[in-house]
């Protein structure tokens, strides 16, 4: 994980608090979670503060700000969009905004959950969130674009990987076939649709076994769908595959369609996505264990 480019602590959030949203600054607030590139504080039992530690995080704050309360009423899940915003202050540089605080644990680290149900539920997010976005999306060299822009980090991750412990060569062999299979489909010529950009078993919570919101749109951005559909193999078992697919298109997805194409590139995107995540997640063992399944489903679903 980068390090911080400012230290964000509970005393800060409650200065901001009592600065600008003085209404709030009397509910308890408490360190909940920090990732690559925000700290996340419980204020109270229904709020979180979400406050950027580097300042490649200020951008994505000021992209979930611009664009998440408008897409949030139309979504069929629950997701995090800025109820309030902040500005700099109390010596903090960046901006920073307070949501709401969404019940359950990652899907990544649930001890169980219905995997009917969260084909229907993820396939249907995707297919309302996944509609044509205006031309000032916000760009992402990293998602939504033409995977064979990828070669070069899923050779290099690839690299990294072969002859290692518990692999044999014919898994090479077949992740190489699927691979090229990915880069041979046709490619996306539809409008850039809104995505996610980061969508994996680890933003996505559970509850009851629920599948219950999505969250961290921090990449969020437009494009070819392939990117976020790779999710199906990164969190649902094949036999799930079809339920995922046709909630995707009966809720417009790909306006309707989700063709061959489409799905070979969805697959080949989830490959790329293990390999990063078994590459470059030796301190992070949830994502290291994603990895690994997202890889074991790929190889085992041909189709």
């Amino acid at each position: 994980m980068p390090a911080a480019d400012v230290e964000v602590s509970a005393d800060l959030v409650r200065r901001l608090l009592a600065d600008q949203h003085p209404d709030l600054a009397r509910l308890p607030v408490a360190f909940l979670a920090n990732g690559w590139d925000n700290e996340l504080y419980r204020i109270g039992e229904e709020l979180l503060a979400r406050l950027p530690r580097r300042a490649l995080g200020a951008q994505i704050i000021t992209n979930e700000q611009r664009w998440l309360p408008g897409l949030a009423p139309r979504l069929p899940l629950p997701i995090p969009y800025p109820e309030r915003t902040g500005v700099p202050g109390c010596g903090y540089p960046y901006p920073w905004s307070v949501v709401p605080y969404l019940p359950g644990v990652p899907a990544a680290q649930a001890s169980w959950f219905d995997p009917a149900q969260a084909a229907a539920a993820v396939g249907g997010f995707l297919g309302a969130l996944h509609v044509p976005a205006p031309a000032d999306a916000p760009a992402n060299p990293f998602r939504g674009i033409p995977l064979a822009e990828r070669a070069g980090t899923f050779a290099a991750g690839l690299a990294l990987l072969t002859g290692q412990a518990g692999q044999d060569q014919a898994d090479w062999d077949a992740v190489r076939r699927v691979q090229d299979a990915a880069l041979a489909a046709p490619g996306y010529d539809g409008p850039p649709v809104w995505l996610h950009g980061d969508l994996h078993p680890a933003n996505i919570l559970v509850n009851d076994g629920q599948v219950s919101g999505v969250i961290d749109f921090g990449d969020i951005t437009a494009g070819d769908p392939a990117s976020d559909l790779s999710v199906a193999w990164m969190l649902l078992p094949p036999g799930c595959h079809a339920r995922f697919w046709s909630a995707y298109q009966a809720a417009g997805g790909a306006g309707g369609r989700a063709g061959g194409a489409l799905r070979v590139r969805a697959r080949g995107w989830a490959l790329n996505l293990a390999i990063v995540f078994l590459a470059h997640s030796e301190d992070n063992p949830v994502l290291c264990e994603v990895g690994r399944r997202t890889l074991r489903t790929v190889l085992e679903n041909p189709r």
